[in-house]
């Protein structure tokens, strides 16, 4: 019978909240195959292909935990599930958040219609390589142009939508790093001996890492 289920013990609370934040991590080092006429997506394809694919498993491993019978109701299991809850909530507005970003650079380009003929998107931009060579050493600006021709757009165009991309890619990986990091401090938390005592009302400090760190940004905002 499901009523007789055994409570999960610390130790698997707290492997439960360690494996979520080593799957959370393995979007950091995602990659995706980007062809050179949209290599200005390549820093964020990695994470918006396995995003998604780690949210669902994070789901359907928070099902599990909510269906399991007897239902968590220790204060080490309630502070679990409001440890993974928290960071499933926050990966999945993370990822929504990138997704927008994603729109919005494919929007710019055009996306997806057919890229422009790149004698037609070099053209005209000597005028602009003055502004591209006080930030760019030679290098680096003949690699931006190659790249930009590639994707059949104008090297300052490519230039902002490729600094778009990398902003999107920064902030998700950042949100990762602190999901990631916080579940490993509630987890670490969890299986202290101190355990026993945890009680989610006992003042902030009770409170799961990501769960204080939501709402100190919910008060910054204020």
């Amino acid at each position: 019978m499901t009523t007789d289920r055994t409570p999960l013990t610390r130790t698997e609370l707290a492997n439960l909240l360690t494996d979520a934040a080593q799957s959370v991590s393995v979007i950091l080092t995602a990659e995706y195959p980007t062809a050179a006429t949209r290599s200005y997506l390549h820093p964020v394809l990695g994470a918006l292909a396995a995003g998604p694919r780690v949210v669902d498993e994070l789901n359907d491993r928070l099902e599990e935990f909510v269906a399991a019978e007897p239902r968590p109701a220790t204060p080490a299991g309630l502070f679990a599930l409001a440890s993974y809850a928290s960071a499933l909530g926050w990966l999945t507005e993370s990822l929504a958040e990138l997704t927008a970003s994603v729109d919005e650079i494919c929007t710019r380009v055009g996306i997806p219609t057919e890229p422009s003929d790149p004698a037609v998107a070099t053209s005209g931009d000597t005028e602009r390589d003055d502004e591209f060579d006080f930030a760019f050493s030679a290098l680096e600006l003949q690699a931006i142009r190659t790249a930009a021709e590639a994707a059949g757009l104008a090297p300052d165009d490519y230039v902002e939508v490729l600094s778009q991309s990398l902003l999107a890619a920064s902030r998700i990986t950042d949100a990762c790093m602190e999901i990631s990091s916080g579940l490993l401090e509630d987890a670490a938390y969890v299986l202290d001996e101190a355990g026993d005592q945890i009680w989610l009302g006992d003042g902030p400090k009770g409170l799961p890492t990501l769960v204080r760190s939501l709402l100190a940004r919910m008060e910054a905002a204020e």
